[in-house]
């Protein structure tokens, strides 16, 4: 008996931008704000143009925001009262920075834990509030966070206690940091040194790690469908805030602009002069 034809079925159709784009669920309206501080809020000692507004638009709106900064150096108050002498009106509480966020995961990790930490007053601070003993002796973790006097003692005793079996925490991978002089080494060039002499990376807390992002969402209760995180970095404000599922827009008031954030293999939600042109979006 001959075979019988094989049922020809019709083809699928081909997918259209259209038709991926109907897939796609619309994101829910802004209800919460994230923003980086330097390069969004203030740049070079200066206010942005527009963003004490910006910021007090969102105080009186009363939807939760946040500014983050990777910079461990300043405890909250000290920022306040930098952004104060800008004509910011901002709560202490509604700063988060790289130090405190890598003492609340130390805090989940290993509560109560030992540390040795490189840094200065903002990650002091926020590790003892933390619960977090600072010693030298057989820690738990070596922290190391940003500070403008690195000492080469405190480096070698840091690999020395890491080669003894400490873990290797670092608040962020920042390369350099800003200075009126010109660019200075920070965190992330002195980690690199370390992990050189002891063959041990360490784990980065601030961003582009989604961890800040979520700890941040977890302060003010917001939620990742409905937050913004406005930065002038794509490769660590956009892509910390797409890797947690934020809306990212990017500014052109820092260090991206508009031609590098092309070259990209991501893209934020969408690119903006400045934080003066989402006013009137709060």
């Amino acid at each position: 008996m001959g075979r019988l034809p094989r049922r020809l079925l019709p083809a699928a159709p081909t997918p259209t931008v259209g038709s991926l784009r109907s897939l796609m669920p619309e994101r829910k309206a802004i209800e919460s704000w994230l923003t980086d501080m330097d390069g969004v809020l203030v740049h070079e000692g200066e206010p942005v143009p527009g963003a004490p507004e910006f910021v007090n638009r969102m105080k009186k709106s009363g939807k939760p925001f946040l500014i983050l900064t990777n910079n461990s150096i300043y405890t909250p108050r000290h920022l306040q009262a930098r952004l104060a002498r800008m004509g910011f009106e901002v709560p202490e509480q509604s700063i988060w920075t790289a130090a405190l966020a890598t003492a609340q995961f130390l805090a989940d990790q290993r509560p109560g834990g030992t540390a040795y930490v490189i840094g200065e007053a903002g990650l002091t601070t926020a590790m003892h509030a933390a619960g977090y003993v600072l010693t030298e002796f057989a820690p738990d973790y070596v922290v190391l966070g940003e500070t403008r006097t690195y000492s080469f003692e405190a480096i070698t005793k840091a690999v020395r206690l890491i080669n003894d079996g400490a873990r290797f925490i670092c608040t962020n991978p920042d390369a350099t940091g800003p200075s009126n002089e010109g660019a200075l080494p920070a965190a992330g060039s002195v980690a690199a040194m370390i992990s050189k002499a002891t063959g041990v990376d360490p784990y980065f807390v601030g961003k582009p790690n989604p961890m800040m992002m979520r700890s941040a969402l977890n302060v003010i209760g917001g939620h990742s469908e409905s937050t913004a995180m406005i930065g002038d970095r794509m490769d660590t404000d956009v892509l910390c805030g797409l890797e947690a599922g934020l809306e990212t827009i990017l500014v052109l008031t820092g260090i991206s602009t508009q031609a590098e954030s092309e070259r990209y293999p991501y893209r934020p939600s969408r690119v903006v002069n400045s934080v003066a042109d989402l006013i009137n979006e709060i």
